[in-house]
């Protein structure tokens, strides 16, 4: 079931979904956390229907602040989804209109699970600082996702600049797969890592925040290799015993490869939103190797002559 609320106040939205929780009998009373989504018009559909498959893992109350008309009268237009209608938790998109497009914190702190943490997803183009940010600000985790900005590597520079505890980042969740692997092929005896090489599609930030990885990570120079992608491509590791690359063309099946031993054929499938969000929301501490990584970043790429 889907109530409407046309232009409306955060009251009238309180006190109808105070009535659905007590429809159902609970509600909100099992929610560990509330996600906002700050988006627009354009991309809501994806960004929530992410958050739907999401919350099935981390039941959460879904709150879409979708900006309208910025020179259009003050208003709120409310959308209030049932739990069971969009996932175990509540949704509630709100289409604010004029000056409160601007104030987006004003409107969301009266929906706020009391007790509950806040994450704030930005799924098209993020602040330069999400914890500046007024909705940032309410938030323990800030998620944004460099890959849809118009500079996608220059927008994670900016943002890694101003990088605060509980600041992440979608292109550095997606590497997840990748650091494991990479992981797992060096649990074995390999040797002495001398150089490394990343190589991905042209101004790939999964690529350079990959590369400040394993270079804060190994001490070693990463070398960047440009390819027709899809994303990441290719990873290879220089050791003393021989070459161990991970190779994936196809952006579904890689292909590990280690000197004086048969290739190997492993699932290494591109992620999505949704399951990139879904991880990002298991913790709401601050990402330790993110933040390391994100360090390391501006001063590798300063010393490539690579500039956003």
């Amino acid at each position: 079931m889907t109530l409407y609320l046309p232009r409306t106040t955060t009251s009238q939205i309180t006190e109808a979904l105070m009535a659905e929780r007590l429809s159902v009998g609970g509600g909100a009373m099992n929610m560990v956390l509330t996600l906002v989504i700050v988006t627009d018009e354009a991309d809501h559909y994806d960004a929530v229907r992410a958050a739907t498959e999401a919350g099935r893992e981390h039941p959460s109350r879904v709150v879409a602040l979708i900006r309208r008309d910025p020179k259009a009268e003050p208003a709120i237009d409310a959308e209030i989804r049932r739990p069971g209608t969009s996932g175990p938790g509540e949704a509630v998109l709100l289409r604010l209109y004029g000056p409160l497009g601007e104030h987006p914190d004003s409107v969301l702190t009266p929906l706020l699970v009391p007790d509950a943490p806040v994450v704030v997803w930005w799924p098209g183009q993020g602040p330069a600082d999400p914890s500046a940010d007024p909705v940032g600000r309410l938030a323990q985790r800030r998620i944004t996702d460099a890959l849809r900005a118009q500079d996608p590597v220059g927008d994670l520079l900016e943002r890694v600049a101003h990088y605060r505890p509980g600041d992440t980042d979608l292109t550095w969740t997606r590497l997840t797969p990748w650091r494991s692997l990479l992981a797992s092929a060096m649990d074995q005896p390999c040797g002495w890592v001398n150089a490394a090489k990343v190589t991905a599609e042209p101004h790939y930030p999964s690529a350079e925040l990959l590369a400040a990885w394993l270079s804060e990570r190994l001490e070693v120079e990463v070398e960047r290799g440009v390819s027709d992608g899809p994303g990441l491509t290719e990873v290879k590791l220089t050791t003393d015993q021989g070459d161990i690359t991970i190779s994936r063309v196809d952006g579904r099946v890689a292909t590990l490869s280690r000197t004086g031993q048969p290739d190997q054929t492993v699932a290494l499938a591109r992620r999505g939103a949704a399951l990139a969000l879904a991880e990002e929301l298991r913790r709401l501490d601050p990402d330790e190797t993110y933040a390391n990584a994100a360090r390391h970043l501006g001063p590798l790429l300063a010393g490539s002559g690579v500039e956003g």
